[in-house]
């Protein structure tokens, strides 16, 4: 009997911390990867060079033998790819008819507003005009968004006035991305929960947890998130299981919310392993990237129930340290397990995190948070 093959398109960190799961697992891991200097050309168990634009390589990706599956770690997956992994009789998942409701912030609205799911108040943005009825109809601040394509803080700004939009509004009207305004919620904390599901429907979700954000990029995760009230981690997962289930989510699904005094809103969506679940390689019983290889495959799905009382998970975001594998000598905290992506450093670039965990929420907090500062920067003089 040979071993299951998972295709996945994307050579980032995510294809990277599936590999050890596959490992485990005894699946090889196929990986078209962007360049041999990719993160996840070194991990994977085999690599075919090139973009998902390119038909060749995707052509090499599903050659013989042929996957069993092919997935992805982003949502930039041009439609022709699917196309080809239907000809070649090959399941992608999840499948496009899902998918784009992550690659479109539009569409993801209007199908969240049909499902009766909590939506912030939104709008397109096809004029100057749109913006300022915006701005005057929700307390004259709004966030504008590219339908397509932002992902970090990128492609996102605040606006306070129809001005602000012009340059964004040009750049649609000669074919650049739809712009979306949606309301400037007053939330009280981000959260964010995953659910994983199998083609056979069988799906399971983590606790929500609560994220911090600094700049745009998430900077580090509790899990689970603090003091949450029951009816609203339930609320979260019925959110979360309405839209694996009514989407036709495979995989792993990830759901950014914002928790409001008035109850949960949902921020974005991300159909593949997600920043927010990297705490779950280390503090649950079955992590993310094991969960999605099983659910792509239609295989049995893991336990989620967590490992520890706390566990924190806190980015490495490019810093004053450009060796970052000298931190493995440096970072004392025998609780801290490091996680490098075999990313150059760059400013803001999310290049590793640290999960760390333990009984006490301030103390595991702190102590993620020293040790991921150590590997950025190194011991303080």
């Amino acid at each position: 009997m040979t071993s299951p093959i998972v295709a996945v398109i994307g050579g980032g960190q995510l294809a990277r911390m599936m590999a050890p799961a596959a490992t485990a697992l005894g699946i090889t891991l196929r990986v078209l990867v962007e360049s041999d200097a990719a993160p996840a050309a070194a991990p994977a168990h085999e690599t075919v060079v090139g973009l998902p634009s390119d038909a060749d390589a995707i052509a090499r990706l599903l050659s013989a033998p042929v996957p069993d599956a092919v997935t992805f770690e982003h949502e930039h997956i041009p439609a022709e790819v699917f196309e080809a992994c239907e000809r070649a009789g090959v399941p992608v998942r999840p499948g496009l008819a899902a998918l784009h409701y992550a690659q479109d912030k539009i569409a993801m609205r209007e199908r969240m507003d049909a499902l009766g799911l909590p939506n912030p108040a939104w709008a397109e943005a096809r004029s100057e005009e749109d913006v300022q009825a915006f701005l005057d109809a929700h307390g004259g601040e709004a966030i504008l968004k590219t339908a397509r394509g932002g992902y970090d803080g990128k492609g996102v700004m605040v606006v306070r006035s129809a001005t602000d939009a012009r340059a964004w509004l040009e750049a649609a009207a000669v074919g650049g991305p739809r712009l979306l305004l949606e309301q400037k919620v007053p939330f009280t904390r981000e959260l964010a929960i995953q659910i994983a599901r199998r083609p056979s429907g069988a799906s399971r979700t983590w606790p929500a947890v609560e994220s911090l954000q600094r700049d745009g990029v998430c900077s580090e995760v509790t899990a689970p998130a603090p003091g949450l009230d029951p009816a609203l981690e339930a609320e979260a997962e019925r959110i979360a299981t309405v839209i694996a289930t009514e989407l036709d989510v495979t995989g792993a699904l990830a759901v950014e919310l914002f928790e409001t005094a008035g109850g949960l809103l949902i921020n974005e969506l991300a159909m593949r392993p997600h920043n927010s679940g990297h705490w779950s390689m280390d503090g649950a019983v079955t992590g993310q990237f094991e969960q999605h290889l099983r659910a792509v495959l239609d295989l049995p799905l893991g336990d989620t129930t967590p490992t520890s009382a706390w566990t924190v998970m806190a980015n490495v975001l490019g810093g004053a340290r450009t060796d970052l594998e000298a931190a493995l000598a440096e970072v004392t905290d025998a609780s801290a397990k490091i996680h490098l992506y075999g990313k150059a450093v760059r400013p803001g670039r999310k290049v590793g995190h640290v999960n760390l965990s333990g009984a006490e929420r301030a103390e595991t907090y702190e102590r993620a948070v020293a040790a991921a500062a150590v590997v950025r920067d190194g011991v303080p003089a």
